[in-house]
């Protein structure tokens, strides 16, 4: 618990609604979306403006208080997890859509803003905002900006790390920095806007975003191609690009998450299939058509056993909703579903597909994968239960493997999801030894007293897996 000098200080800020250190709202804020992570705060704060932000963070710093930030607590790499004596500080109350910008095509939000109810006030002013993690019914855009999300879009417009141009924050010692703006050029000094994207609130606080916006598309289709075997669906990925369409959507599901999303969503998936790709354009509807009709016509030639193109845009939303679904049905095998983000270049999504196959085999454990075939962003997702210690032992070691593969086929052990306190133990296997260190520098640079989010990013390097075939 907190001492009373600080209690008092804390509720003087926020007023009695805006400090909890009951129980209950202690217990609640425990844990993220990270199964086997939890711990209790000291106490927990709900900050409506920046200024409270900054004040709270001035008596952290002066008495030594180590502070998690956290929006709806989606987060899976226990990036909002909480450790023994901090304080959770929950953005959810700064929630506004300050304004839609449509002479300079951008938007001015606060942190809490939840990311699908951002998207259709966007959509209603006729323009659009691309990143739309999995979890976009829940989470917020402080919650993607921090952990640099991706999402199905990723292939043709990027992720959220490309539609940040300007953020307001405040540092661990209460003072309050903007950078960037609604500039499509800016290179005044280092770029400390890309910096904190992704930065896993390890180095300030977002307290505002300024977002970049584009033009609605006027047109959305889908189609889903079946395939018998791994390679026939990696192939068209590669055929794909390289016949230069760049699909608005380009998604894989392994025969496992087939079987399960099918029994969960009833939108005709079919169970016998090895894989299937999932794949939307968007734009005018003659252009969309034409490429549809060209994919379909690769993916044939790249061996696809059946080729659907839906006929109307509500058919395809449909199947993207399905693929959406995939974490939720696989949840309902398990008590407990791990789901991870280890990322490829997109021609080595086979091989990696089959070596997380080859490794759930060799450690006994259920894996179903599925994930951003345009991207080579996979989603290994181990169904276990956190109640079995030896059975967990087994998925983390088969996790080890699913990572040290992933680098050895030019990739990285985490795509979207971040580092937290999951990852932290591997980040040296990807960045390097020079590379962590160069990190640290940062982070002490920002943050001298380890205020913000300890614990995260940086731990003691687990020892790398030695995988032989």
């Amino acid at each position: 618990m907190l001492e009373e000098p600080v209690r008092r200080r804390l509720m003087d800020i926020l007023g009695p609604q805006g400090f909890r250190d009951d129980e209950q709202t202690r217990v609640s804020y425990s844990y993220d979306a990270t199964p086997a992570y939890r711990t209790k705060p000291a106490g927990v704060v709900f900050p409506e403006a920046t200024w409270q932000v900054s004040e709270i963070m001035k008596v952290c710093s002066e008495y030594r208080i180590p502070v998690v930030t956290r929006g709806a607590g989606s987060n899976l790499c226990a990036g909002t997890v909480p450790g023994e004596g901090e304080l959770v500080m929950v953005m959810t109350r700064m929630n506004r859509l300050l304004e839609i910008d449509c002479e300079n095509l951008t938007a001015t939000v606060q942190p809490g803003l939840n990311t699908k109810a951002f998207h259709e006030e966007v959509e209603r002013a006729g323009l659009f905002y691309p990143p739309d993690p999995s979890s976009m019914v829940i989470c917020t855009l402080g919650g993607n900006i921090a952990l640099g999300s991706g999402g199905l879009r990723g292939l043709k417009y990027g992720t959220t790390k490309d539609y940040v141009l300007g953020l307001e924050a405040v540092l661990p010692n209460g003072d309050v920095i903007r950078t960037g703006g609604k500039l499509v050029k800016d290179v005044a000094g280092y770029d400390l806007t890309r910096l904190l994207v992704g930065s896993g609130g390890t180095l300030a606080i977002i307290t505002e975003a300024t977002l970049r916006l584009v033009p609605k598309p006027p047109f959305r289709l889908s189609m889903v191609a079946v395939y018998g075997d791994l390679y026939g669906a990696a192939r068209s990925v590669s055929s794909i690009i390289a016949a230069r369409i760049i699909p608005c959507t380009l998604e894989f599901m392994d025969q496992a998450t087939i079987r399960v999303v099918e029994d969960f969503a009833r939108v005709g998936l079919p169970a016998d299939a090895k894989a299937i790709l999932a794949i939307e354009q968007d734009g005018e509807e003659e252009q969309v058509r034409r490429d549809l009709n060209l994919i379909s016509y690769i993916c044939r030639n790249e061996g696809a056993l059946e080729v659907r193109v839906a006929e109307r845009p509500e058919e395809g939303e449909k199947i993207m909703a399905a693929r959406r679904s995939a974490l939720a049905a696989l949840s309902r095998l398990r008590p407990t579903t791990i789901l991870e983000d280890a990322t490829v270049p997109r021609s080595k999504i086979a091989d990696m597909v089959l070596a997380i196959q080859r490794i759930a085999r060799k450690y006994d454990v259920q894996i179903c994968t599925f994930g951003h075939a345009g991207d080579g962003n996979l989603h290994p997702t181990a169904l276990t239960d956190a109640r079995d210690a030896e059975e967990m032992q087994r998925v983390e070691r088969a996790f080890e493997e699913i990572f040290e593969e992933a680098i050895r086929l030019g990739g990285t052990i985490t795509g979207e999801h971040g580092v937290g306190q999951v990852k932290a133990p591997y980040l040296e296997w990807k960045a390097g030894a020079a590379g962590v260190e160069l990190m640290k520098r940062i982070k002490q640079a920002f943050d001298p007293l380890g205020l913000l989010n300890p614990g995260k990013m940086f731990a003691e390097t687990r020892k790398r897996v030695v995988v032989r075939r």
